[in-house]
C-alpha cells in the first residue's frame, strides 16, 4: 500500500470516529441541558416566571444584540458584564444581607467570619439544591430567594430602561438608555436571565457540580474550580508535550524536502484567462471595503469600552449602539475574509482547467450580487432588531440572532447557505474535466473540492437550532459554525489552495504538496474536531465534553510547533528565482499568516485552552486577545495574502509600488502586534488575576473596569488600532490603485 493511500485512510479514520464522538456528545447535550421548566413557582405554589416568558426572554436578550451586549455563561461583548455572574453575585450579597439582618441586626459585612461562614453554608443550601420536578415540570424557590428575584428584576428594570440612577453604569456597560423598550419585555428577559443563572449555581442531578461545571467562579455560593478542571488541564498538557515529541520525530525522520529546480520563468504568465478568471477583480473592490468598514467599526467599538455613551463627544449610541458595532465589527470579519478565499477559489477552479463551463461568467456575477444583498440587508436588519424596531419572529428572520459570529437573521443564513452551494457548483464545474483525465494533480483536486464541499455543508450546522432552542443546544450547533466551519474546514481548503498556488508556481512537485496537504489535514482535524468541545466546558454540557475538549484542543497546538519551519521554508522560497520577486509581498503575508498561528493561535491559544485557564478567563479580554490575533493574524493576513496572489496573476504588467507594499505590510503587522501587548494582554492579565482572587463577576464589574489604570490601558490600544488602521487604509488604495490604473492603460491601448 502506497503512502498517498494510506494518508486517505488515515483522513477517512480521523474524519469518521471524530464527527461519531462529537455527535455523542451532541447527543447527550440534548439529554442533559438544563431543563426549562413550564414554571418556576414560590413554595407557596405562586408562578414567578413561566416557560414562555423564559423563552420569548432569550428572544428579547438576543433581539437587544444578545452575546453583543455583555455575555451570558462566559459567552458574548467584554464591556458589559457577564449577566449570569452579576445576577449570581449581586443575588448572593441581597440574600446573605437578608439572613444578617435577620439573625444578627446588622449587614453581612460587618458579621465575624465564623457568622459569614454559617450564612454561606445556608446559603449554598438553598441556591445549589436543584428543585426541578420532572413530573410537574417546575422549578420550586425559596422565599428569600422569590425576594431577591423581585430586588433584581428592579434592577435590571433600571438599568435597561431610563432610571437615572444607572446613567453612570449605562456609560460604563455601552449599553443605551430605553434599551427594553416596555415593561412586559423587561419582565421576559428578567426570567431568561434567573434562568440561566440557575443553571450556573444548580448542582445537576446526583452531582455536586452545578449545570455550567461550577462556572462561573463566586465562593459565596460555592461555585469553586472542581478536581475535573485541575485533572484535565493536566491531561492536556501531558498530551501536547508527548505529541510535540512525536511531531518533531516524524519531521526529522522524513527529512529534508527533496531538492527541485525552479522554473527559469514565471509558469502562470504562459497561463490563461478566462473571462470569469477577469470577472474576480470586483471581488477584491469589496473586500478592500469591508475591510476599512470592519475597521472603522472596530475602532468604534474599541472606544466605546473608554466612552460607553458616544465617540469624543458625538452622542452615537443614540444611532448606532455598542451592539450594532460589535455586531458589524464581528461579522464583517467573517465576511470579508470568506470572500476573498472565495474568490481565490473563483480564480483559481477554471484556471486549472484552462476554460469556463456554459454559465460560470453569469455564475461568477450572480454570486457576487447575492453576496452584497446578504452583507448590507443582514446589516440593516441586525440595526432593526437592536433599535427594538421588529417584533421577536421578524427579528429572528430578518434581525438580529444574538449568537456572536452567527448574528445574521435566519432569512440572511439560508440565503448565504444557498449562496455556498452556488460556489461549491461554480467550483465543481470547472475540475470535473480535469478529474476525468486522471492527471497527477488528480488527488490536490479531491482534496480541494472536498474542503470546498466541507465549507459549502457545514454552514448549515447554523440552521440547527429555532428561535426559542435551549441554549446549551444552541451553543453546541454554534460552535460547529464557529469553529468547525471557520476554523476547522476555512484552514483545510487554505492549506490546499496554498499548495495549489505552490505547485502552479513550479515551486512544488505536485505528489509532493498532495501529500503534505493530506498529513497536514490529518494532523490538525485529529485536534480541529472534537477540539470544538474546548468551547463548550461551561455552557450547560456533561463532564465528558470537558474531556475530550481538553485533550484535543491541545492537539490543536501541535501543528504549530513546526510554523517556524513553515515560514522558512515560504521565505527560501520567495528566494529561489529572480523573478519569483514579484510574488515576495504575497509570499510575505504567508510568512505572516506562520507568525501569527504560532503566536495568535498557539500561545495566546493554549493560554485559555485548558479547563482550569479557561474556568477564570472565560469572556475576559483573554478571548479577544486570541481572537484578534487569531482570527486576523491568521485568516485575515492569508486573506490578503491570497488577494494578493490573484492580483499579481491578473496585473501581470504592472509594477507595484514597494514602498507602499512594505508599508501595508509592516503597518498591519506591528499595529496587531501593538494592539496585542499594549492593551489586550494586560487588561486580560489584569482580569484574570481580578478572576481568581474575587471571583469573575468583579473581573467584569465597572468597578475593575473604569479604575484609572486600566482605562489608561485601554486608551493605549488607540497606538496600535491607529497604525493598524492606515496599513488597512493604504491596502484599499492599492487595490483601488491598481485596478483604476489597469482599466486606464487597457482603455489607451
Amino acid at each position: 500500500m502506497n503512502r498517498e493511500r494510506k494518508l486517505w485512510i488515515g483522513f477517512a479514520l480521523v474524519m469518521g470516529i471524530s464527527f461519531a464522538i462529537l455527535g455523542y456528545f451532541g447527543y447527550e447535550i440534548y439529554q442533559q441541558s438544563p431543563p426549562i421548566p413550564e414554571k418556576i413557582i414560590s413554595a407557596e405554589n405562586k408562578t414567578i416566571f413561566t416557560e414562555a416568558e423564559i423563552k420569548d426572554g432569550q428572544n428579547i436578550w438576543q433581539s437587544i444584540g444578545g452575546q453583543e451586549v455583555g455575555s451570558i455563561w462566559g459567552h458574548g461583548a467584554y464591556v458589559a458584564p457577564d449577566w449570569t455572574a452579576d445576577w449570581l453575585h449581586r443575588e448572593a450579597v441581597f440574600i446573605l444581607d437578608k439572613y444578617a439582618k435577620k439573625d444578627f441586626n446588622t449587614n453581612f459585612d460587618a458579621l465575624t467570619e465564623e457568622q459569614k461562614a454559617g450564612l454561606k453554608i445556608r446559603l449554598q443550601q438553598d441556591l445549589r439544591k436543584n428543585t426541578f420536578n420532572a413530573q410537574t415540570n417546575t422549578i420550586t424557590v425559596s422565599n428569600d430567594r422569590m425576594a431577591a428575584i423581585a430586588y433584581l428584576s428592579d434592577y435590571y428594570k433600571g438599568l435597561f430602561m431610563d432610571d437615572p440612577k444607572f446613567d453612570q453604569l449605562r456609560h460604563d456597560y455601552a449599553i443605551p438608555k430605553m434599551s427594553i423598550k416596555d415593561t412586559e419585555r423587561m419582565h421576559k428577559m428578567n426570567a431568561f436571565f434567573f434562568w440561566a443563572t440557575w443553571a450556573t449555581v444548580t448542582e445537576r442531578p446526583g452531582s455536586k457540580i452545578s449545570y455550567t461545571h461550577n462556572w462561573p467562579s463566586d465562593e459565596l455560593v460555592g461555585n469553586v474550580a472542581t478536581s475535573n478542571l485541575l485533572i484535565w488541564s493536566g491531561v492536556s498538557i501531558i498530551l501536547l508535550i508527548f505529541c510535540i515529541g512525536v511531531l518533531v520525530f516524524y519531521h526529522v525522520k522524513s527529512g529534508e524536502d527533496e531538492h527541485f529546480e525552479t522554473p527559469a520563468a514565471d509558469p502562470l504568465l504562459k497561463q490563461g484567462m478566462t473571462p470569469s478568471m477577469f470577472m474576480i477583480k470586483k471581488y477584491f473592490l469589496v473586500v478592500s471595503l469591508l475591510i476599512v468598514l470592519q475597521v472603522v467599526m472596530g475602532v468604534i467599538t474599541a472606544h466605546y469600552g473608554v466612552e460607553g455613551n458616544g465617540f469624543y463627544g458625538i452622542p452615537l449610541d443614540k444611532f448606532l449602539p455598542y451592539a450594532v458595532t460589535r455586531t458589524w465589527h464581528t461579522q464583517l470579519a467573517i465576511f470579508w475574509i470568506a470572500t476573498a478565499w472565495l474568490a481565490t477559489g473563483l480564480y483559481i477552479a477554471p484556471a486549472v482547467s484552462g476554460k469556463d463551463p456554459k454559465f460560470q461568467v453569469f455564475g461568477v456575477n450572480f454570486l457576487f450580487v447575492a453576496l452584497l444583498i446578504i452583507v448590507l440587508g443582514s446589516m440593516a436588519g441586525q440595526w432593526m432588531g437592536v433599535m427594538q424596531k421588529l417584533n421577536l419572529i421578524q427579528n429572528f428572520w430578518f434581525g438580529h440572532q444574538g449568537y456572536e459570529y452567527v448574528d445574521l437573521g435566519r432569512f440572511w443564513q439560508v440565503f448565504l447557505l444557498i449562496g455556498l452551494f452556488l460556489w461549491l457548483a461554480l467550483m465543481v464545474r470547472p475540475l470535473l474535466p480535469v478529474l476525468r483525465k486522471k492527471t497527477a494533480e488528480k488527488n490536490l483536486i479531491i482534496m480541494f473540492l472536498i474542503s470546498c464541499t466541507a465549507i459549502a455543508l457545514f454552514y448549515a450546522a447554523g440552521l440547527m437550532w429555532g428561535r426559542q432552542t435551549n441554549l446549551a443546544i444552541a451553543e453546541y450547533w454554534r460552535w460547529w459554525v464557529v469553529h468547525l466551519w471557520v476554523e476547522g474546514f476555512f484552514e483545510v481548503f487554505a492549506t490546499v489552495v496554498i499548495a495549489f498556488l505552490f505547485v502552479r508556481l513550479g515551486l512544488l512537485k505536485t505528489k509532493t504538496a498532495t501529500l503534505n496537504v493530506i498529513f497536514s489535514t490529518i494532523i490538525f482535524m485529529s485536534g480541529g474536531i472534537l477540539g470544538t468541545c474546548h468551547h463548550l466546558y461551561f455552557s450547560g454540557t456533561p463532564v465528558g465534553v470537558m474531556a475530550f475538549g481538553a485533550t484535543f484542543s491541545a492537539l490543536e497546538i501541535v501543528p504549530l510547533v513546526l510554523i517556524g519551519y513553515e515560514a522558512y521554508h515560504n521565505y527560501r522560497l520567495s528566494k529561489s528565482t529572480t523573478w519569483l520577486r514579484d510574488y515576495k509581498w504575497p509570499i510575505y503575508f504567508m510568512i505572516a499568516v506562520a507568525f501569527w498561528n504560532f503566536l495568535g493561535a498557539g500561545v495566546f491559544g493554549f493560554i485559555i485552552n485548558p479547563p482550569i485557564a479557561l474556568y477564570y478567563v472565560q469572556g475576559l479580554n483573554t478571548t479577544p486577545l486570541h481572537g484578534h490575533t487569531a482570527l486576523f493574524g491568521v485568516y485575515g493576513m492569508l486573506g490578503i495574502g491570497l488577494m494578493l496572489f490573484v492580483l499579481r496573476s491578473l496585473y501581470r504588467h504592472e509594477v507595484w509600488n514597494e514602498k507602499l507594499m512594505k508599508f501595508i505590510f509592516w503597518a498591519t503587522n506591528v499595529g496587531l502586534l501593538a494592539m496585542a501587548l499594549l492593551s489586550l494582554l494586560p487588561v486580560g492579565i489584569w482580569q484574570a488575576i481580578a478572576s481568581i482572587e474575587h471571583g469573575m463577576w468583579y473581573a467584569r464589574s465597572s468597578e475593575l473596569m473604569q479604575q484609572p489604570g486600566m482605562v489608561t490601558l485601554k486608551w493605549l490600544r488607540a497606538i496600535g488600532d491607529t497604525i493598524f488602521g492606515l496599513g488597512i487604509l493604504a491596502l484599499c488604495y492599492f487595490v483601488f490603485e491598481i485596478s483604476f490604473r489597469e482599466k486606464s492603460r487597457m482603455g489607451k491601448a
